[in-house]
């Protein structure tokens, strides 16, 4: 199914306040002595056959796992369902899940073939929301022009859960943010 007429538009904003959180705001993972040097995120040109609505096979039993953490601890999460879709003629599969039953939201971790190269090496994450990440039909919007480096790809004080083995991809993903280069400090130059 093509992308709405407006997703480049909106994908194009989104990338703009991102940018403009993460280059201004008092919150942003960016260490402050980097954010005058920081002209914005690095992002794969958008890609509407990396957007996808597909169902979530969810599973019956909700099996609660312990993902190891960027700062050698543990989350745990319950094992919600799955998305099945193809790249490049290659049949995929991603786990998603929740960290509380009664939340909407599916937190979708991966890593792919770009992974390590031009993206974050520990991977990155979609984060599912409904109604906004949900169509008409009920199917999800996994779009992955919206995957995101978690807050430790940009500075060492934040602890990241690392995406379970069982949500790497050997198919390259093309789309979304790309590994973060810190801009040179003055003692480089």
């Amino acid at each position: 199914m093509p992308a709405p007429e407006d997703w480049a538009a909106d994908l194009q904003a989104y990338r703009r306040e991102r940018d403009e959180f993460f280059g201004e705001h008092p919150q942003s993972p960016i260490p402050p002595a980097e954010r005058e040097a920081f002209d914005g995120l690095e992002y794969f040109p958008p890609d509407p056959a990396l957007r996808f609505e597909r169902p979530l096979f969810e599973h019956e039993e909700r099996a609660q796992i312990t993902v190891e953490t960027t700062a050698e601890g543990e989350q745990t999460y319950l094992r919600w369902g799955e998305f099945r879709f193809a790249v490049d003629g290659e049949d995929c599969t991603l786990q998603a899940y929740r960290a509380d039953p009664d939340e909407e939201r599916l937190w979708v971790p991966f890593r792919d073939a770009t992974s390590g190269a031009e993206t974050y090496g520990a991977g990155r994450y979609l984060d599912l929301e409904t109604p906004a990440d949900r169509t008409d039909a009920g199917d999800w919007v996994l779009d992955f022009n919206l995957a995101y480096n978690p807050f430790c790809a940009y500075s060492e004080a934040y602890e990241c859960p690392l995406v379970p083995m069982e949500n790497w991809l050997d198919v390259r993903i093309e789309a979304g943010e790309k590994t973060y280069h810190r801009p040179a400090s003055p003692a480089d130059r």
